[in-house]
């Protein structure tokens, strides 16, 4: 079952217009080690040294390249051709992601410049094109090893070392170009309220700005096929909101059309903009009626308490490192979450390909969508951070399977949090921004420990045994969250001058039990055979699951990563053991 008009490899799959293109494969590439190829304008006159294949960076086999060695300016090259036809359209050109800096020209002008690693962004090159002719697009990306820039699992040294991999240098997700018309939507936002049956749509119009009524805009809501709403408003503004009244008895009783983990149902939704009665702009998308909450120390969905059963997942592969070797690859991860039986997933230091929670939305897997950190603290840090950060959140805002956003992880970018009061700060002031933009949703600074403003009390603790959890968390709730007892054997659940104020408690990474090998690493002993595997695995699982003031729990991890090899699946996604095995003690 997928929404009306999904499209396979759409690159973007909540916001769909008919007419685009992949520029995805072949594409002309060279390092430029001594940062020369502006002052030699490799814009205009490029000599490649190197074919790649686009998405896949260089470091990566899957790219043609396979060359690990860290290379900070890259530049890429390739002849596309634009369609007489599309004379009189404006041309986007997309990029999901580049790491680091991405400079862009076409035919040898700049059309523009964009800096962060995870976040999607696109340039209008339409004043810098010919029409019916071949075109060529020039992409420098700028990488460094600075640990002021949010790199996440991406290492800074020579070699991989503790939980840090290869770096990803260049573009990693796909390029596209989109023709649309001058008056066209920019955006939609999309709000649920369950509470009142009724959903809000916030619109960014481009080219409304003093057209006084010419332009109206159209919204048709559709359930399963069948006609839910249809609304209309004189798009005369750059900006404005309206809300849908989504009562429609005709489809039976409106619990049925929620959106959840068991029943993921969703809302398709047409947006068309008229210029008289001429369509200029029709744009597909989809949403799920759903709400998140917290209540007396209890996260709710759709106003129900939910035990969140989440593994961490940080989306590496063999031969393509972190981008999806295919949109199949990304069913193949949430199909195997799901057949263990857990009903969400901690997406681990990687803002993760648009087409991934798009399955999420259909599939019906919660997320917890976790930025990637920085390394230092300083004001380069906090402005990096901060942008990239924002951007991520509204960008991903309409997916009603991301339940839970985690700007920070275990104190990595505010090494000294328990005492600074600048890191304690920074770390309040993402909370409230991101609050400013969605505040519907729970944010938590800092996951594991040392928290201060959040929403939720997450904490981590790789203790071998389940007898060995019990000691330490059962009966012992007070004493942790007052600081009187590290929440593990060496962290305190809050930041100085913070406290508990009720919230949910999670134990959200726990296990990372590796195979004997001398191959890489996991937590605690490596263990020798299935039996003595499950066996911890279930002791850990149960005692979670019996300790009365903990709400759910976050299993590290899904499948090997490199050196790290504490995953349920290899990281050629082949089970160490049959899945019914584990979705047994995660239901039991």
């Amino acid at each position: 079952m997928t929404t009306k008009a999904y499209t396979k490899d759409y690159p973007r799959p909540q916001f769909v217009r008919e007419h685009w293109t992949n520029l995805n494969g072949e594409w002309s590439f060279r390092f430029d080690d001594g940062n020369v190829g502006e002052s030699q304008n490799w814009q205009e006159t490029f000599e490649e040294t190197h074919k790649i294949t686009v998405p896949f960076t260089y470091e990566t086999k899957a790219s043609g390249i396979g060359e690990e060695r860290f290379h900070p300016h890259v530049w890429y090259s390739k002849s596309v051709s634009i369609p007489k036809d599309a004379e009189g359209r404006r041309v986007i050109l997309h990029f999901q992601a580049v790491d680091y800096i991405a400079k862009v020209w076409v035919n040898g002008s700049m059309v523009g410049r964009h800096q962060g690693g995870y976040a999607a962004f696109s340039f209008d090159i339409t004043p810098y094109l010919v029409f019916g002719a071949d075109n060529i697009i020039t992409v420098k990306a700028e990488d460094g090893d600075s640990c002021t820039q949010p790199r996440g699992k991406q290492r800074w040294t020579k070699d991989n070392f503790e939980c840090f991999y290869v770096q990803t240098t260049g573009i990693w997700q796909t390029v596209w170009l989109e023709y649309v018309e001058e008056q066209r939507l920019d955006s939609v936002k999309i709000t649920p309220d369950i509470d009142r049956n009724a959903v809000r749509f916030d619109y960014k119009v481009h080219g409304a700005a003093g057209t006084a009524g010419e332009l109206r805009l159209e919204a048709i809501v559709t359930l399963k096929g069948k006609p839910v709403k249809r609304v209309s408003l004189a798009a005369d503004r750059p900006s404005q909101s309206i809300e849908v009244d989504l009562v429609h008895e005709a489809n039976g009783p409106w619990k049925k059309s929620l959106w959840s983990p068991r029943h993921p149902n969703l809302y398709d939704v047409e947006f068309v903009l008229y210029r008289g009665d001429k369509v200029v702009d029709r744009v597909h998308s989809y949403f799920g009626m759903r709400k998140i909450s917290i209540e007396n120390g209890k996260v709710l969905l759709n106003n129900s308490p939910i035990y969140q059963r989440l593994i961490l997942d940080q989306g590496y592969w063999t031969d393509s490192h972190l981008t999806p070797p295919s949109e199949e690859a990304l069913i193949e991860d949430i199909d195997n979450m799901l057949a263990m039986g857990y009903n969400g997933v901690r997406k681990h230091m990687k803002i993760e390909d648009a087409r991934f929670l798009y399955w999420c939305d259909v599939k019906g897997l919660l997320v917890w969508s976790e930025m990637a950190a920085t390394f230092e603290f300083n004001d380069d840090a906090v402005d990096n951070f901060t942008k990239e950060w924002l951007e991520i959140v509204q960008q991903q805002y309409n997916h009603p399977s991301i339940i839970t956003w985690v700007p920070f992880n275990e104190s990595w970018g505010v090494s000294a949090i328990l005492r600074d009061k600048k890191q304690q700060k920074f770390t309040e002031g993402i909370y409230y921004l991101t609050k400013s933009i969605d505040p519907y949703r729970p944010v938590i600074t800092n996951d594991g420990w040392e928290h201060t403003v959040s929403d939720i009390l997450t904490l981590h603790d790789y203790v071998q045994t389940g007898d060995e959890f019990l000691k330490r968390y059962a009966g012992n709730k007070e004493a942790i969250v007052s600081n009187e007892t590290t929440c593990n054997h060496w962290k305190y659940a809050f930041a100085e001058g913070y406290g508990y104020k009720g919230q949910p408690i999670m134990i959200t990474e726990f296990g990372g039990i590796a195979f004997q090998s001398d191959k890489g690493w996991g937590y605690g002993e490596q263990v020798t055979t299935d039996e003595a595997f499950l066996a911890r695995f279930e002791g850990l699982t149960k005692a979670i699951k019996s300790v009365d003031y903990i709400s759910g729990y976050c299993y590290t991890q899904l499948a090997d990563v490199q050196q790290e090899i504490n995953g349920l699946l290899t990281e050629a996604r082949e089970p160490k053991f049959p899945l019914e095995k584990i979705r047994a003690i995660n239901l039991g």
